[in-house]
């Protein structure tokens, strides 16, 4: 199949290489022209501008558009929807948020253009461990995508089958989902990084613990010195906690026991907040999930030593640097 990209950074760069290890074409287009002539050498067709790319697919064409969210997803969508035909599709695959994604479905269906939202979760590890998909938008247009989806998303792997779900839904066992029609892909996507939030912060907080059972302050016998490298690494094998995330924490930890290079500023996506806004809708309590996104903005006026291990982990699966910060660190900052 053809895929036109726009969008060439951190993860979009490396979803065209995935789909052309697949052996899909690519065409791509960012406004900085170093990452398309970077591509361009790799195999794909780096064209000038979006009328360009638009041009250079053949009918009916399929647009992912890789962008954060807000302005600069908006602006490509609506310009798309001047330059493609009936029958094409927009995907969007950055972390828009999903009533958008149900607005701009419905201005496209008007045009006769197909509006995919697809939630993808792989940061920068996704060339190589694939892409977790969410996708929201009409049935048949998700089905004629399906290679692509397919060549995006891990596969089984190593990860054992589940029992009882003989007759259900496959492509999920291959990490990819139709969740739903459109917005449910991101609706989905924004519910996974509200936990993640809440996954990190527990993480983060049982090692600032850790870190302070040494304290001068505590009774003589009652203070342990811990070498969180090593608790980290302990914990990533057989432990009930296992996870990514902990894999990410015990590297970090193994480099730099202090994590003496992050600020403890930690940021926040916005996926969080629209979590939070959906919980408030819904009249559900999301303790956790709130008190995690409160955490990050507390982070940016005091730091602990929690907030570098956030600030870790968020190096770690999506290149996230965070800003160095001018407020003392306190609590057991390092």
């Amino acid at each position: 199949m053809q895929l036109g990209v726009v969008g060439l950074g951190r993860m979009g760069g490396n979803i065209v290489r995935r789909v052309m290890r697949a052996g899909h074409d690519c065409v791509v287009h960012d406004r900085d022209p170093a990452p398309g002539r970077a591509l361009a050498g790799e195999g794909a067709t780096a064209a000038d501008g979006l009328a360009g790319l638009v041009a250079a697919l053949e009918t009916p064409r399929a647009v992912w558009v890789m962008l954060p969210s807000g302005e600069a997803t908006e602006g490509a969508v609506e310009a798309l929807s001047r330059l493609l035909l009936p029958g094409d599709t927009v995907i969007d695959g950055g972390n828009s948020f999903w009533k958008d994604d149900v607005r701009r479905a419905a201005a496209l269906r008007d045009k006769g253009l197909h509006y995919l939202d697809v939630g993808t979760s792989g940061g920068v590890w996704g060339l190589e461990r694939g892409y977790c998909l969410m996708i929201g938008g009409e049935a048949a247009a998700v089905q004629r995508l399906d290679p692509i989806f397919k060549a995006l998303a891990p596969g089984r792997g190593d990860i054992p089958a589940t029992g009882g779900r003989d007759g259900r839904d496959a492509r999920v066992e291959e990490g990819y989902l139709h969740a739903g029609p459109s917005g449910a892909g991101h609706f989905v996507k924004m519910i996974h990084n509200g936990i993640e939030y809440g996954m990190m912060q527990a993480i983060a907080e049982g090692f600032d613990i850790l870190k302070n059972a040494g304290a001068p302050k505590l009774a003589e016998g009652h203070r342990f010195a811990f070498d969180l490298a090593d608790v980290a690494e302990v914990w990533r094998r057989g432990s009930v906690v296992t996870s990514w995330l902990l894999d990410l924490t015990a590297q970090a930890l193994a480099r730099d026991g202090e994590l003496s290079g992050f600020s403890g500023h930690v940021e926040d996506s916005g996926e969080g907040r629209w979590t939070v806004m959906a919980a408030v809708e819904e009249a559900v309590p999301a303790e956790a999930l709130t008190a995690a996104l409160y955490a990050r903005f507390r982070s940016r006026q005091e730091h602990t030593f929690a907030e570098k291990v956030l600030s870790a982990m968020r190096q770690g699966f999506g290149g996230h640097v965070e800003p160095a910060a001018a407020a003392p660190e306190k609590g057991g900052g390092a």
